[in-house]
């Protein structure tokens, strides 16, 4: 592989790219032990999301000033102890300043070393590409696991309770007779998943749909 850096990169896209049309969660169906492990709770859904944004961020910083450095044999080895690294300094910052989180969040905070994501933006971008483009493209990344992680905890846990903590902010939005606790099981974090990719899809089909209509009526046109 080769490690030089690429020029010219679209910073817009780089960023926005991957919120949305190529969304790590939703999309590219990545980094799913967070959001099915920790998603019950909208705190604990973002606050797991900032955790691994952080460590994105920190892992393409380092790669990257220290990818014309990184002999190609030894290139995943080196890349998987900077993100142990870094993780492993962001859970004892947590452990140490805000404990309460750190026990929340239990063992899904170490387990972000495994995480596809923060490997996949290392080895696909960091290493490939200036600082400033890692930069935007761990924080485009980070912005795209912390919707999906905050839609699914926002989503479960009002249907599985009726009230949303809003980080000590208690907002009560209908009686608690009427939610269904099944949305803070497990059970009730594939079924979210599953609708809100399946609406995802179901409109870029539309939109495919729609496309492939205006260029068939251009080419009748044409003709």
């Amino acid at each position: 592989m080769d490690n030089h850096k690429q020029p010219n990169v679209n910073l817009k896209e780089v960023f926005f790219v991957n919120i949305i049309r190529e969304n790590p969660v939703f999309v590219m169906l990545l980094s799913l032990c967070p959001i099915l492990g920790v998603s019950s709770n909208f705190v604990n859904a973002i606050s797991i999301g900032a955790m691994t944004g952080l460590v994105i961020l920190l892992t393409n910083i380092v790669v990257s000033l220290l990818s014309r450095i990184i002999p190609n044999e030894v290139r995943i080895p080196v890349l998987i102890t900077i993100i142990a690294t870094s993780v492993t300094l962001m859970e004892m910052l947590v452990h140490a300043y805000i404990p309460a989180m750190h026990f929340a969040l239990g063992i899904f905070l170490p387990l972000i070393v495994v995480n596809c994501v923060v490997f996949g933006r290392a080895e696909a971008f960091a290493i490939r590409n200036k600082l400033i483009p890692s930069i935007v493209d761990a924080l485009g990344v980070s912005a795209g696991i912390l919707l999906a992680l905050g839609l699914m905890g926002f989503i479960r846990e009002l249907l599985g309770t009726g009230a949303i903590d809003l980080f000590g902010l208690y907002f009560r939005l209908f009686p608690e007779h009427f939610a269904i606790p099944l949305f803070i099981m497990p059970a009730g974090a594939f079924i979210v998943l599953g609708m809100i990719i399946g609406i995802i899809f179901s409109v870029k089909m539309m939109k495919q749909e729609k496309q492939d209509g205006l260029l068939k009526n251009k080419s009748v046109t044409k003709a």
